[in-house]
């Protein structure tokens, strides 16, 4: 089976993340394919590469970066909902005379185009949040 996985909640608003990241880590095991998670909306939360929760706590960014270094994943963010919260990547931080760019190890930025052509290509599209 090959899925497309949306993530819209923060990963400190809700568990929704969560539960996306043990889903997709679960299938995966399971010999399925997960072509793309894009992060939307307040998903994008969970791409920042200087977000530092106590230790005691889930470290997302980190989580992510590990299974799509694991497994190949294509962690997709989308460039828009990412501009609106001030996550950016490398070109458009020198692009807007930033100093850094924001965006975790394992994460790309991009446009709905790749939700959409993942959603094409997928049996199952499945949105958490």
């Amino acid at each position: 089976m090959k899925y497309a996985v949306q993530v819209n909640a923060s990963p400190y608003a809700s568990n929704a993340g969560y539960n996306a990241y043990r889903f997709i880590e679960a299938a995966l095991l399971a010999d399925h394919q997960v072509l793309r998670v894009f992060f939307y909306k307040e998903g994008i939360y969970h791409a920042f590469r200087y977000a530092t929760p106590p230790e005691d706590e889930l470290q997302f960014g980190q989580n992510w970066s590990q299974l799509a270094e694991r497994y190949g994943l294509d962690l997709v963010v989308c460039i828009s909902a990412a501009q609106r919260r001030g996550l950016l990547c490398r070109d458009e931080a020198v692009r807007q005379g930033k100093r850094d760019d924001d965006l975790a190890p394992g994460f790309r930025i991009a446009g709905l185009g790749q939700w959409l052509e993942a959603t094409l290509l997928a049996d199952r599209c499945i949105v958490f949040g």
